[in-house]
């Protein structure tokens, strides 16, 4: 059950590769907060009423909820053209996700895992790479932030494939950091909302103190 939801995990990858509007990355976001409390879910040993209420805090009330409601709320309140802006196209982003997960195939063959954990590792570091991918690739600051958070689901598998008896205490201070990260970038971006009418990264470079 575990591989067929990291399996439907991974195609999400894809589809935010070459997604081209903003509400269909906050639609994936949403459905990797419920894959994520699936496999956490069904990971743990031992699962405690505790432990499923971490599980719930972090992956259904922020990464499901909270995080997407906030990152529609910026959108709307600064009026952000809802199309994604990506420097590439479709075709060569498809591409490059492929090439990221033989890369993480790669990378999982030289590190020693057993046969479950490597298919963790494998999906964590292809979520990972494509997160830096979405950032790098995308001209808005706001899917920057989103890449963000996609990386940070990546560091979330990873702690699962390492510390599977008990991710709790890595995924808190993961979830603390991304957390912070999103308000602290959300203050950012409606500061540059205040100065500009297009909310790209281009816009950085004319900031001043």
């Amino acid at each position: 059950m575990i591989t067929i939801l990291l399996t439907v995990f991974a195609f999400t990858l894809f589809f935010i590769g070459i997604a081209t509007r903003l509400v269909s990355y906050i639609k994936m976001l949403v459905f990797q907060g419920l894959l994520l409390f699936g496999i956490t879910f069904i990971e743990l040993k031992d699962v405690n009423w505790i432990n499923l209420v971490l599980i719930l805090l972090e992956t259904i009330v922020f990464k499901t909820v909270a995080i997407p409601y906030f990152l529609s709320y910026l959108i709307k309140k600064n009026k952000i053209i809802r199309e994604a802006e990506p420097f590439v196209s479709n075709f060569w982003s498809l591409l490059i996700i492929t090439g990221l997960f033989l890369l993480s195939f790669i990378l999982s063959g030289v590190l020693d895992f057993d046969k479950q954990s490597k298919i963790f590792v494998i999906v964590s570091f292809s979520t990972i790479l494509t997160g830096l991918y979405i950032i790098i690739s995308r001209k808005k600051v706001i899917t920057h932030v989103m890449g963000y958070l996609v990386l940070e689901n990546g560091v979330f598998i990873l702690s699962l494939a390492v510390g599977s008896h008990q991710p709790m205490l890595v995924n808190l201070g993961v979830l603390l950091d991304v957390f912070v990260s999103v308000l602290v970038l959300g203050i950012f971006i409606n500061q540059i909302g205040n100065t500009f009418e297009e909310m790209t990264a281009d816009n950085l470079s004319n900031l001043k103190d």
